[in-house]
């Protein structure tokens, strides 16, 4: 077995990787930017080693630097853990070159599934069932367009060297087509530097089902059954779970198959992933291979039992695999809830900013903590949001699902906004608890997962007013144990009267909405949870949560009606495109500019039909988070 080996990435996959290493008795090297200098991982790994300033592309992304950081520190291997170049031939190829173990698949194999068009042909031969789709090399946007008449809308878009939903875009009409196609372009180019499209039939309301898969260099391969990862924003995934609900044994079998003959055409070695599109026929079709470990692994280790970077690390050294097809088995049920710093509320608009607290639940054998960052760290710019993993396992999806919603109500984070609220809504939903799930499932459910519903108001407007009131009378009695008189009833905070006590009447905010509510002091019920923000609280409830606040008096102040809407930019980041002429009249809603910050792209529309007067910005500049980028003249003005 190998004695030292570097980890050629950040985070909590580094994280991860180092326990299992240590676990193993294997000494680890940790790589870090300006940006991670105290970064958790750097602190976990026996050694660390600067490799460039904070963006990844000087850095995380440099092969030559990860390599030197390799041979002049005596690792025998690298871990590409996954995203950077974790999928990336050429470092796989240098890597080889310097006598160093790559711990994943061979060059051939990622160069194989490098190409989405490319691997679409591999699993034709091997008689993997594929999307009906154009995945030539003419690249022509009128022939991209016309395979796309001729297939009948809605069409995917997606770029062939792409993943994680970038470069991606669903279109349902054609005159959207081209529009589509110049923006999955821009970031099909941004990301991956490649530019190449496939189109293919958009299947309505289907099921992205996984199936991982491991292989060793003796020809020994097995799947470890299914994870579905339907529940998706913007194509990424949000809450994974394992095994699949009402997956049946003999679909799992079929599956399962599948992705082993797709794996064996292409003579893989290590782990890998093959996602499937499931319809509710049962029909599937190929997706795509990823060649590296996934982020929701964990779910597949919680319900089998097995550390599949111990198998990874196995494998790269030439071992066989620990089990047999016939040996694995499904014990249980997991989920992975993914903790972003983000704001659902508003597009899952990426939040920066430093993590002034960190409190996460208590880890068990039912509750374990994939995390990358501790509390006083920064949130910044320069890499995915990401918090945490939250993984939970019980003995069934009902069981695991109520650790799930009660480990998300146990969080405490500030600092920044995250999207905890929005993953407790998705869990607790009725259609979630049912395992009703599909790709469309968060715009299907929108009214329900945020509370725009008159039910959802009703239900919760009493709970935040006894929340207001007890806080009320925490307050009071607080200054009245500091008073000279505690006893005395000018301390209360309850309408205290000669007689009984009077209702009160109060106003508050949930989410958007205002409401009226008369209300008297009473305790909570035990199932409910609040916690407190600057903004107000969240109230954890069965039904969901709800972010609630004491409206304050509307005195008139602060009023926008100007009609200039927001034309800041919403973070740092970097202008990639304007889109229309400077003096030029454009409708309201039409696309001004496109920003790019943390991997997404950003649009600036127009609040209001009018023109630009001027871009303070051109493209490729960077931009400070709430810079003016550019002036706006409302029609008539």
């Amino acid at each position: 077995m190998f004695s030292k080996i570097l980890i050629a990435n950040r985070g909590e996959i580094a994280c991860r990787i180092i326990r299992t290493a240590k676990k193993m008795g294997i000494a680890t090297v940790a790589v870090y930017s300006a940006a991670d200098r105290n970064a958790l991982h750097v602190n976990l790994a026996d050694e660390a080693i600067y490799i460039g300033p904070s963006p990844s592309t000087e850095s995380y992304l440099v092969i030559d630097n990860i390599i030197q950081a390799a041979l002049s520190t005596g690792a025998q291997a690298i871990h590409p853990g996954y995203g950077f170049l974790s999928e990336n031939a050429d470092f796989s190829r240098q890597c080889d070159a310097n006598k160093l173990v790559f711990i994943g698949p061979p060059v051939a194999a990622i160069l194989a599934m490098g190409s989405k068009s490319a691997a679409k042909n591999i699993m034709a031969k091997a008689n993997v069932p594929l999307v009906p789709g154009y995945h030539g090399d003419n690249q022509n946007p009128a022939i991209l367009k016309q395979s796309a008449d001729e297939m009948g809308y809605p069409v995917l878009l997606k770029a062939a060297a792409g993943g994680g939903g970038k470069g991606m875009r669903a279109v349902y009409h054609g005159d959207e087509f081209d529009q589509a196609l110049a923006a999955a372009k821009r970031e099909a180019t941004n990301s991956f530097n490649d530019d190449i499209m496939l189109v293919e039939r958009y299947l309505q309301q289907p099921r992205h089902v996984e199936i991982q898969v491991f292989c060793d260099q003796h020809n020994n391969a097995v799947h470890l059954f299914e994870r579905d990862c339907s529940l998706q924003r913007r194509h990424q995934k949000v809450i994974e779970e394992a095994p699949a609900p009402g997956m049946t044994p003999e679909l799992r079998q079929r599956m399962g198959e599948a992705a082993i003959r797709a794996a064996s055409a292409i003579n893989y070695q290590g782990a890998g992933t093959v996602e499937f599109l499931l319809d509710s026929s049962g029909e599937f079709f190929f997706m795509e291979m990823n060649t590296r470990l996934q982020v929701e692994h964990p779910v597949t280790e919680m319900i089998s039992g097995q550390d599949l970077v111990e198998w990874q690390l196995r494998v790269a050294n030439g071992e066989p695999l620990p089990c047999t097809q016939a040996q694995l088995n499904i014990r249980g049920h997991a989920f992975e809830a993914r903790i972003y710093a983000e704001d659902p509320e508003h597009d899952f608009l990426p939040s920066t900013g430093q993590l002034t607290q960190l409190r996460a639940p208590r880890e068990t054998s039912h509750v374990r903590i994939d995390s990358g960052v501790i509390e006083g760290d920064e949130v910044s710019v320069f890499y995915d949001p990401m918090i945490a993993k939250l993984v939970v396992w019980d003995s069934d999806r009902d069981r695991a699902l109520e650790r799930l919603t009660d480990a998300l109500s146990e969080y405490r984070i500030a600092g920044v906004t995250t999207n905890i609220p929005f993953l407790y809504n998705l869990a607790s939903s009725g259609p979630f608890r049912r395992g009703d799930v599909d790709t469309g499932f968060i715009d299907e459910h929108q009214a329900e997962i945020f509370h725009r519903r008159k039910e959802d108001l009703d239900y919760a407007a009493p709970l935040a007013a006894q929340a207001i009131l007890a806080a009320q009378n925490q307050s009071a009695q607080k200054v009245a144990e500091q008073s000279s008189e505690p006893n005395s009833p000018w301390h209360l905070m309850n309408h205290w009267r000669n007689s009984n006590s009077s209702p009160q009447q109060l106003r508050i905010n949930i989410g958007e909405q205002q409401v009226k509510v008369t209300a008297e002091t009473r305790q909570l019920p035990a199932n409910i949870k609040v916690v407190r923000d600057k903004a107000g609280f969240n109230l954890f409830t069965p039904q969901g949560v709800f972010h609630c606040s004491k409206s304050q008096p509307d005195l008139g102040l602060d009023q926008n009606q100007d009609g200039s809407g927001n034309l800041n930019a919403p973070m740092n980041g970097t202008v990639v495109t304007l889109l229309v002429e400077v003096g030029a009249a454009v409708i309201k809603g039409e696309t001004l500019l496109v920003m790019e910050a943390m991997k997404m792209e950003h649009s600036i529309t127009a609040p209001n039909n009018g023109r630009v007067r001027e871009f303070f910005y051109q493209p490729g500049e960077l931009v400070d988070g709430g810079a003016e980028l550019l002036a706006f003249e409302m029609e008539g003005s």
